[in-house]
């Protein structure tokens, strides 16, 4: 990881899949995986909540201890591609970046426990 993060990515995998679902709509699924090209990054998949299918795929980057970077990959609708810059995809994947910061935030104390 990078040499100012002081936690390996399984354990940091493993606290932010314990800590994101308390962050999302219960109803969502979320499944948070190690990045295998990046050591400094995490693999996010969720899917919404109800009758929308949608599935959201992000790259959530530690920049240092403190701060990520959060990138939408890839957005589909039961399976198939669609447009990532409609407005309600747009809506979705902004809340669900405001989220992963949150969580980011949340778990600061094992990212920088200094």
């Amino acid at each position: 990881m990078n040499p100012n993060i002081e936690v390996n990515q399984h354990d940091l995998v493993n606290a932010w899949q314990a800590k994101l679902p308390l962050l999302l709509d219960p109803l969502d699924k979320a499944e948070v995986r190690a990045d295998e090209a990046n050591q400094n990054s995490l693999r996010i998949h969720i899917d919404t909540a109800g009758r929308q299918m949608y599935s959201f795929d992000f790259e959530c980057a530690y920049m240092d201890p403190r701060e990520v970077r959060v990138d939408l990959v890839d957005v589909e609708r039961d399976g198939r591609a669609v447009d990532e810059y409609t407005e309600v995809i747009q809506d979705l994947a902004g809340g669900y970046t405001r989220q992963l910061h949150e969580c980011a935030q949340m778990l600061h104390g094992l990212t920088n426990p200094n």
